[in-house]
């Protein structure tokens, strides 16, 4: 298992992040830090960019935004967002876009 991914005694997934606000689009990154760094467009004033990340996360993982949330970390650049979804689903899904930015 990545450090940036934790699976969670209740099935759920916690993963760990690492987010920079105010970016010209929102995209994974790659690593950093033993997280996953995603940088978001949104500015870091009133949730906003928080709000973000779980948007962003729904869209790219295809899980539904209810079933995403932000777990600590709502005033800090490190979050961990717990995710209600099968461990191995969204691994993969992650390790797709993993390579294909370092690509």
């Amino acid at each position: 298992m990545p450090p940036y991914l934790t699976t969670l005694a209740d099935g759920a997934v916690l993963l760990h992040m690492y987010v920079q606000p105010k970016a010209s689009k929102s995209r994974i990154v790659g690593l950093y830090d033993g997280c996953l760094k995603l940088a978001v467009a949104a500015p870091p004033v009133d949730g906003k960019a928080n709000e973000e990340v779980v948007r962003f996360l729904s869209r790219l993982l295809g899980i539904p935004g209810r079933n995403i949330a932000l777990h600590s970390g709502a005033q800090s650049k490190r979050k961990k967002i717990r995710i209600e979804a099968a461990c191995d689903d969204v691994l993969d899904k992650i390790e797709k876009i993993l390579a294909s930015v370092s690509s």
